[in-house]
């Protein structure tokens, strides 16, 4: 009897284990295809991918051009959807979402860096990290500013994008991503537009933010040394993932 008990108690334990694990994902992807048709013929860009990555972990994709790595940024950001397989976000699949409840995520849950920045040019730094909370209860500037100041802008704020460096202008960006408190951040090629110095400020700033706010973050690049920032780095090519390595 004490024996059976302990069995009984070891399976438990695994089973709560195994929940811990499964609350512990932030996204899980299950066989995901992506085929986009060419006229006659059709183009398959992913191919069955299966991946986890966990609640504040911060991961790099690379490979070279047309491995998928952006169709597949663009897939975790509710901007498109799989052709096949399933996309669990926070435990709730997304991939049969319809394109009103995908931009809801989008607005709410999703931060985006972009390579080009996409800062508006007729508004000040603080008024495009203000448009960062359209979606998430309306503007708080205080809550705007103290973004700006996470990023070392806090004297910017009233400097539009062409009165600013190209390392203040992805600070901006970050800020804009930052103040509606997504829960993952999506980077696809953030420094890809910029000298290494402000490259390295730049990858300093996200580094830090994951470090302090346990944000989970996931970054395409082709720069080796900036992967190597990362806690895991995922390699595709030709639509697979072919390896992953602990950075």
């Amino acid at each position: 009897m004490e024996r059976f008990q302990g069995v009984g108690y070891l399976h438990q334990e695994q089973r709560d284990d195994q929940q811990v694990d499964k609350d512990k994902q932030m996204i899980q992807l299950q066989d995901i295809t992506k085929v986009y048709p060419m006229g006659k013929r059709e183009l398959t860009v992913l191919r069955a991918i299966t991946l986890n990555i966990e609640k504040g972990e911060l991961v790099a994709v690379m490979g070279p051009s047309g491995s998928g790595k952006t169709t597949l940024l663009n897939l975790l950001g509710c901007l498109d959807k799989p052709t096949s397989g399933s996309y669990y976000f926070e435990g709730r699949e997304v991939s049969r979402l319809n394109s009103d409840e995908l931009a809801a995520i989008r607005g709410q849950k999703v931060g985006f860096i972009f390579q080009t920045f996409n800062l508006l040019s007729r508004l000040t730094a603080l008024a495009n990290v203000e448009l960062g909370m359209t979606y998430v209860g309306g503007v708080d500037r205080r809550r705007a500013l103290e973004a700006l100041a996470k990023v070392g802008l806090s004297d910017r704020v009233n400097h539009r994008p062409i009165e600013l460096s190209g390392g203040e202008q992805q600070r901006v960006a970050i800020a804009r991503a930052l103040v509606k408190t997504p829960s993952l951040f999506l980077a696809d090629e953030p420094t890809g537009q910029l000298d290494s110095r402000s490259g390295e400020e730049v990858i300093a700033i996200l580094t830090s933010l994951h470090a302090e706010q346990g944000i989970t973050l996931l970054l395409v690049t082709h720069d080796a040394h900036i992967a190597q920032h990362c806690q895991r780095i995922i390699h595709l090519k030709d639509g697979e993932v072919v390896t992953e390595e602990n950075a």
